[in-house]
């Protein structure tokens, strides 16, 4: 291992600071000497993600107990592309600060998932609520313990609370631009209802600020599958005159097979008679073909800024003076299904 002289000045190359800052900060004077809180975190992580604490485990207590020392996740569902795609990334973030990784599927049962709560407070030294797993009871019985916990992919009022978002409505100007450049001026919008409406909305009013595109048709969907023959219809009026949609734009990525098995049962080709983009990533869709154009999730930036934010919560023992929410711009990954070849 490295001196810690070497390591000062690693860390702070690396954090754009000075090796005084880094110094104070790794010798608990940084408040003191009036270091941002924020500055201390970011110092501290990194410490301790390029091994420099490893001398020092044996003599000092660790942020967190040894014992369990892992950190749980709470999804809503596991057949989810957003879960898939981001846990390689959190697991190997959490590995590398000494912490093990777990994945726990909510109860749909509240009571008894109320009660699973208070016992994953014992188990686990922090943990992840991901979208609709951070409902109302979970972030109550978290927030009044002071237990350290994040949550991902769900905009919360609450300024109290750590987050980590993906920057939808930048995401949305994203596919406003790639539809303007492929020419489409024809667009239908395919949601399930229980959606986000605000996104909706917004997506809608996104696209009419273009000079090019019509104002955009809107679908609400109970249920999509091939043989529902009421939602077939609802999407089947627009494929045909007056509207003769060119793009189907499907606002989560559920809806992306079934609307492929639907068009091809009609014999409705993509992208070459309707082109196709979602507004999510979903598993497979670089691989059927078409493949599918969707905005895809940071994720290993994503499980960086979690990783982060969660260690410092852990570290204060839930009760940081300072709540961070991150917003984060997706990238709009172009594959075969929009009509661009690239």
């Amino acid at each position: 291992m490295m001196t810690k002289k070497t390591t000062y000045k690693e860390l702070a190359k690396k954090l754009g600071v000075s090796g005084t800052t880094v110094s104070l900060v790794l010798n608990n004077k940084a408040d003191k000497y009036g270091i941002k809180k924020e500055t201390q975190e970011k110092v501290l992580f990194l410490a301790r993600k390029m091994g420099f604490f490893d001398d020092e485990v044996l003599t000092k207590p660790l942020p967190v107990e040894e014992k369990p020392g892992v950190i749980g996740m709470i999804v809503p569902a596991l057949n989810n592309a957003f879960i898939m795609g981001i846990t390689p990334f959190l697991k190997q973030a959490f590995l590398e600060i000494g912490f093990g990784f777990s994945i726990i599927c909510k109860d749909i049962d509240d009571a008894r998932y109320e009660r699973m709560i208070e016992a994953f407070k014992k188990f686990y030294s922090g943990l992840i609520l991901v979208s609709d797993a951070a409902d109302d009871i979970s972030i109550r019985a978290l927030k009044n313990t002071g237990y350290p916990f994040i949550v991902l992919e769900k905009t919360l009022k609450s300024p109290r609370i750590n987050t980590v978002d993906t920057d939808r409505g930048y995401g949305i100007k994203l596919l406003k631009k790639h539809i303007e450049s492929l020419g489409y001026k024809n667009i239908l919008i395919v949601s399930m209802i229980g959606g986000d409406n605000r996104e909706l909305s917004y997506m809608v009013s996104t696209l009419m600020e273009s000079g090019t595109i019509n104002r955009p048709a809107v679908v609400e969907l109970e249920k999509l599958s091939a043989d529902n023959e009421k939602e077939i219809n609802k999407i089947e009026t627009y494929l045909r005159p007056p509207y003769s949609v060119e793009l189907i734009i499907t606002m989560g990525a559920e809806a992306v097979y079934p609307i492929f098995s639907l068009l091809g049962g009609m014999k409705v080709r993509i992208p070459n008679d309707v082109a196709l983009i979602s507004m999510n990533d979903g598993v497979g869709f670089d691989i059927i073909s078409p493949s599918v154009t969707a905005l895809r999730q940071p994720y290993r930036a994503m499980a960086t800024e979690a990783t982060d934010i969660l260690w410092t919560e852990i570290k204060n023992s839930g009760k940081s003076k300072y709540k961070r929410q991150v917003t984060l711009s997706p990238e709009l990954v172009v594959r075969s299904s929009c009509g661009s070849f690239k």
